[in-house]
């Protein structure tokens, strides 16, 4: 099956969503006279200027957490896994093809999270509700915005971040696997009956603290390696030009699969085209769609430019990325290298980074249900949830990604085609 599942995968994105996300991002980018570039100094006051805003007494949640919620979705397992994967079936050249689909859609994250801004709406109890599905029902049609809820919403149980995370807990502490994917089902049952607010709240928390150690902990291998750095650097342009022949455990790859491993990883880690952000953005106290929007170019900075980056270059320059290792132990097995520990904090940390990755993209997946059916949608989505979890702990990692990217590609198209038709309402 899960041939047939990657076959599918490989179709939908050569095919489809990697020129549309491509020409899209292109065209917003020479549109716009390459504002994620030429903005981004504003843009950080602009975000730092957000500590100072109360976090009580306002409508909506704080721009800050639906920041980090947004951050949540994007930095977390896949930023360690994903990525080796990509480099593991692509080669090295992936990662290059991966800084560009993030330069160009940026543009796209930009424009998604201002339309689900400028076209959400209140609910019963004056809270915010947007996303994708709203503009996408008001340009194409109601039917459009419900096959892209029930996808979102599908893609909102991260089955693969799942996984990882129980696998690893349950290898690296000895601990039963059921054990773990029970307590850890708990705990994101827990934090998503809080609301938007508190899964805010816990993304706030997390994800700077791993960003800083991961950082500060690379930039340390990379340092003590620094006399590899030139010949790494060269390697990840040639093989994104001219493919990588075989070499250990690596198969070799055409330039074709790096390019659609590297959209595929960037989309996927960055959030880009898939809609997510857009729906927690909606619901964001910012009035203004330009501000809430701008804060997407520092979020694919720190993803793909900053973590993603980082971990295929410990891999690149210890050379793992040519053994036979499973991707979920490539980083863990750089960094205990160099730092005693690991083995026992990095479990930790991968906990941490899935749980706030899980959190984020369930209530995500609520909020599309209850787009599609007000009254049981969230009733649905718990049970669905619970039987997927479960179900997927105990089936191949690879057919959990493969669902993912399926699903990515087809909201991606979806989505890209309502951001052309309503291009002219896009602002700086």
């Amino acid at each position: 099956m899960i041939e047939y599942l990657n076959l599918l995968d490989d179709f939908l994105w050569e095919y489809l969503s990697i020129p549309a996300i491509i020409i899209l991002g292109g065209y917003l980018t020479m549109r716009y006279k390459a504002a994620q570039v030429r903005k981004l100094r504003s843009v950080w006051k602009e975000l730092l200027s957000c500590y100072s805003q109360p976090s009580s007494d306002i409508k909506g949640i704080h721009p800050l957490h639906a920041f980090f919620t947004t951050m949540g979705g994007c930095i977390g397992v896949g930023n360690l896994v994903a990525v080796c994967t990509a480099v593991k079936i692509g080669g090295p050249g992936a990662l290059f093809w991966m800084w560009v689909t993030a330069i160009v859609g940026m543009s796209v994250k930009y424009a998604e999270i201002y339309l689900s801004v400028k076209t959400r709406t209140e609910d019963e109890s004056s809270e915010y509700l947007g996303g994708p599905m709203y503009y996408i029902e008001s340009s194409l049609s109601k039917f459009w915005g419900i096959i892209f809820a029930i996808l979102l919403s599908i893609y909102g149980i991260e089955v693969y971040m799942f996984k990882i995370v129980t696998e690893t807990v349950s290898t690296s502490w000895q601990l039963p696997q059921i054990w773990v994917s029970i307590a850890l089902l708990l705990m994101v049952l827990y934090a998503v009956q809080g609301g938007a607010k508190r899964v805010g709240q816990l993304c706030s928390l997390v994800i700077p603290l791993f960003v800083a150690g991961y950082l500060l902990m690379s930039s340390w291998v990379l340092a003590v390696n620094y006399q590899k750095v030139p010949a790494m650097c060269w390697l990840i342009l040639e093989s994104a030009f001219t493919g990588h022949a075989p070499i250990g455990a690596f198969a070799g790859s055409g330039v074709l699969i790096a390019v659609s491993q590297g959209v595929k990883r960037a989309c996927y880690t960055g959030d880009i085209g898939v809609g997510y952000a857009g729906v927690v953005a909606a619901q964001a106290s910012e009035e203004s769609e330009g501000q809430q929007a701008r804060f997407s170019y520092i979020g694919i900075i720190l993803d793909t430019f900053i973590v993603c980056t980082l971990s295929v270059l410990l891999i690149l320059i210890s050379g793992v990325w040519q053994m036979n290792i499973s991707e979920s132990e490539m980083v863990t097995y750089v960094l205990s290298q160099y730092f005693p520990g690991t083995s026992i904090f990095m479990p930790v940390f991968i906990f941490l980074l899935g749980y706030s990755t899980i959190i984020a993209f369930f209530h995500v997946g609520l909020c599309c249900m209850e787009y599609i059916s007000p009254r049981y949608g969230q009733l649905l989505y718990y049970m669905y949830a619970i039987f997927a979890f479960m179900t997927f702990s105990y089936l191949d990692a690879y057919a959990a990604l493969a669902l993912m990217n399926i699903c990515g590609a087809i909201m991606l198209v979806i989505n890209v085609l309502a951001l052309w038709l309503n291009r002219k309402a896009l602002k700086l």
